[in-house]
């Protein structure tokens, strides 16, 4: 049975394709917990593959003394002499053990260490293999599937895709190919050690530096990128050379490159949207196909709102808030929708709410309405330096001026609360917010 271990190492090697040197290691390390299994766990043992003989040498190694006090690691000197002439008192003394004396149960520990140790070198070899890989497209081919997760065939590996990395329209059959993404790369014991994604804005990102040679590269470069997987995606995109339309390099001809894209990701509409610096320009670009009349811009609160005409609030919206969501993902910034109508029927309430509070003109409440206030209650809310530096009066008058908008905030809600809740700050749109017959 140990002969047959020995002769596993080519085996092993031309067939798992794990270096000879990490095999004969395993080997050895099994035939020694073998060994303390059978004999003893304190022994200092060694294992020595003798590649002439094909087969694995057992040593043990004792201490020489006059009197043994550790009979499992000491010799007498006598009976060190019957083994070697030479040995001296304090030497450690080789000596070469039996290995069929093991027997048949220490012997299959020995095969059941060399199989974990081989499994353990392949998990170790996959690791090596892909851990620069991370963040790349990889190819593979559907072999099963466990527990909603997909196990994916690389090659000379397995990866899975999880089901929360995969996306809910899309179905797979055994042996379809797969292209994916990497999201990670483990060192996990009993599970693939390479993780994909479907959903992750990278495969989106990756597929069109795949199709656009002009992203490879770097003349066209990716800004941002939001999706909502299986359904719809923005990209937003910049070029180094102004001779280069970087929204044209990536559509393609006659729209080629994004419809490769398109088919690789199984009909996921994708809006490709020119990157500018200027935040508000960004938006207006990013909220398309709507078209935007005004945009009013808060920087402390990184929020914008966007007021659109009455016919384009459903399109700016989109379906089930779609729209407005990648737009905002892709900006980084809370947006905020508001048909025209809209906007001044909450302006007017705004001008009427402010017009009672002691000390304002009319210019001055223009100039408040402007920069986003929406009434008492917002007024009320605001501090003391804002409003001085808005109205260019000193914080003292502010600071009077936002008392008097709290007593008319509270007396509105006293009378209205039903209107003053809905006076207050303006929170995104919802899909329940969507016209009806625009929807």
């Amino acid at each position: 049975m140990l002969s047959e271990l020995a002769r596993l190492i080519d085996a092993v090697h031309r067939e798992k394709n794990i270096p000879r040197e990490a095999l004969v290691e395993v080997l050895e390390n099994a035939m020694i917990a073998a060994a303390r299994k059978r004999f003893g766990m304190n022994r200092d043992l060694e294992a020595h593959y003798n590649e002439e003989l094909g087969e694995v040498e057992l040593f043990e190694f004792r201490t020489v003394v006059t009197e043994i006090q550790d009979p499992e690691r000491e010799i007498l000197f006598d009976d060190a002499r019957g083994l070697d002439e030479e040995c001296e008192l304090g030497d450690s003394l080789g000596i070469k053990m039996d290995v069929d004396a093991l027997g048949r149960i220490a012997a299959q520990t020995a095969k059941q260490v060399i199989i974990q140790k081989i499994r353990d070198a392949e998990r170790e070899m996959t690791f090596n293999e892909f851990r620069d890989r991370k963040g790349e497209l990889i190819t593979g081919i559907v072999r099963r599937f466990e527990k909603g997760n997909i196990i994916v065939d690389l090659g000379r590996a397995e990866a899975i895709l999880p089901k929360r990395e995969q996306v809910h329209t899309e179905t797979y059959r055994q042996g379809d190919r797969l292209q994916a993404y990497v999201l990670d790369i483990t060192r996990a014991a009993k599970s693939p050690q390479v993780v994909l994604s479907r959903t992750h804005p990278g495969l989106l990102m990756k597929l069109f530096e795949l199709e656009v040679p002009e992203i490879y590269e770097n003349i066209v470069r990716i800004e941002a990128c939001a999706r909502e997987p299986g359904h719809r995606a923005k990209i937003a995109v910049s070029s180094t050379d102004p001779d280069v339309d970087p929204v044209g390099a990536c559509v393609g001809l006659k729209g080629s490159r994004v419809q490769a894209v398109v088919q690789e990701l199984r009909g996921e509409a994708i809006d490709i949207i020119p990157f500018h610096p200027d935040p508000a320009r960004f938006i207006v670009s990013a909220i398309a196909p709507a078209t935007v009349s005004r945009v009013y811009m808060d920087e402390q609160l990184h929020t914008m709102e966007l007021i659109v005409p009455d016919d384009q609030l459903s399109k700016a919206i989109g379906r089930r808030g779609q729209n407005v969501r990648l737009a905002a993902q892709l900006t980084g910034w809370r947006i905020d929708i508001y048909s025209e109508t809209r906007h001044a029927e909450m302006n007017e309430r705004a001008r009427s709410e402010l017009s009672q509070v002691a000390g304002l003109t009319g210019d001055q409440i223009e100039q408040l309405v402007r920069h986003g206030y929406r009434g008492a209650q917002s007024l009320s809310d605001a501090e003391a330096y804002e409003v001085a530096s808005i109205l260019d009066i000193g914080e003292e008058t502010a600071e009077a001026m936002i008392l008097a908008a709290e007593d008319i905030a509270v007396t509105l809600e006293e009378e209205q609360p039903a209107e003053a809740d809905a006076a207050a700050e303006p929170s995104p749109p919802t899909p329940e917010g969507e016209p009806a017959s625009e929807a």
